[in-house]
C-alpha cells in the first residue's frame, strides 16, 4: 500500500476489503473486483436499492446534511437511469463543498475517485489521461461516502512523481468527464428553459478545444442563445452543445439567464415534437 493510502481501491479496504483477492500483473495497479466490493457491501448490511446497483443507503449518514439532500433526490426521482451520474454526484460534491469517494463500477473492476473541492484536486488510481481513452464512458456509480484519504495538502503538493500520477486537478477531471463521460443531458442546475453565454472571466485559453470548438467559445462570449440555436451553429450538434454547457458550468464559467428572450424561445420549442 502507498503512502496515499491506498495503491488497490481505497482507504475502504483497510476496514475490510483486503479478505478479497484480486489476481493484477506485476507493475498494474491493483483495483478490486465489482463483485467483491458488492459483497463488502453487502456484509455491512447495505445492499443495493432494488434493481439499480446503486449505494446509498446509511453510509448517506456520513456524509454533509446538505449533500445528503442533494443525493437523495436520485431516489424520488425514481431512478431514470440504472445507476447515479458520476458528473452530477461531482457536481454536487462541489456545490456543497464535500470531500467525497465515488465509488464507481468500470467493467468488471471498482476504481475510487475521492473530489477534494478545497484543492481543487482529484484522486484516482489510474492516471486521466488512460481513462479519456475510452473507459471513461462507462463509468457507473455504485456507493458515494466520506473521503477516508488525506487531502493534498496535508500529503502535500503534486510534488512527487507518484502523487502527480494518481492526482489531477479537479478542472482537467471536470472538463474530461463533460467531454467524454457517459452524460447527454445538461445538468439539472442548468436545464429547462433558458439562454446561456460565457463569462469573460473563464480561463477558456488553457481548456483543450479543437479549432471548431474554440471558434464557439469565442462566439459566446459575446451572444446569448438558448440550447436550440445553439446546437445548430457551425461544428456542432445537441449532444455537443450539452456537453459544451455542462463543462463550461463546471468550470464556473458559465451564465445562465432564464428571463432573457431566448430562454422563452427555447421553451416554446422544446414543447414543439423534434
Amino acid at each position: 500500500m502507498n503512502s496515499l493510502g491506498y495503491k488497490a481501491a481505497s482507504a475502504t479496504q483497510e476496514i475490510g476489503l483486503a479478505m478479497y483477492e484480486t489476481t493484477i500483473p506485476q507493475g498494474q495497479v491493483e483495483l478490486l473486483h465489482a463483485s467483491s466490493y458488492m459483497r463488502y457491501l453487502d456484509e455491512l448490511g447495505e445492499t443495493p436499492w432494488t434493481d439499480h446497483g446503486v449505494v446509498l443507503g446509511t453510509r448517506l449518514s456520513d456524509l454533509s446534511p446538505s449533500l445528503q439532500a442533494d443525493l437523495a433526490r436520485y431516489e424520488e426521482q425514481g431512478f431514470a437511469t440504472d445507476s447515479l451520474d458520476l458528473l452530477e454526484v461531482m457536481a454536487a460534491s462541489i456545490r456543497h463543498a464535500s470531500t467525497v469517494t465515488i465509488h464507481c463500477a468500470c467493467e468488471d473492476k471498482v476504481i475510487p475517485v475521492t473530489v477534494f473541492p478545497h484543492q481543487h484536486a482529484v484522486h484516482c488510481p489510474l492516471p486521466l489521461s488512460e481513462l479519456i481513452q475510452g473507459s471513461l464512458a462507462t463509468f457507473s456509480v455504485l456507493h458515494v461516502e466520506s473521503a477516508k484519504l488525506p487531502s493534498p495538502v496535508e500529503h502535500g503538493d503534486f510534488s512527487s512523481s507518484e502523487t502527480f500520477e494518481q492526482h489531477s486537478h479537479l478542472a482537467a477531471w471536470l472538463w474530461a468527464l463533460a467531454w467524454h463521460g457517459a452524460r447527454t443531458e445538461l445538468l439539472p442546475e442548468i436545464a429547462g428553459p433558458a439562454a446561456y453565454r460565457i463569462s469573460p472571466s473563464l480561463a477558456w485559453t488553457r481548456l483543450p478545444m479543437d479549432r471548431s470548438l474554440l471558434r464557439t467559445v469565442e462566439r459566446l462570449l459575446d451572444n446569448t442563445v438558448n440550447l436550440s440555436e445553439l446546437s445548430e451553429w457551425p461544428g456542432m450538434s445537441r449532444e455537443r452543445a450539452i456537453r459544451l454547457l455542462n463543462a463550461v458550468y463546471l468550470q464556473a464559467g458559465l451564465i445562465v439567464t432564464r428571463s432573457h428572450r431566448e430562454a422563452f424561445s427555447e421553451s416554446f420549442w422544446g414543447g414543439l415534437a423534434r
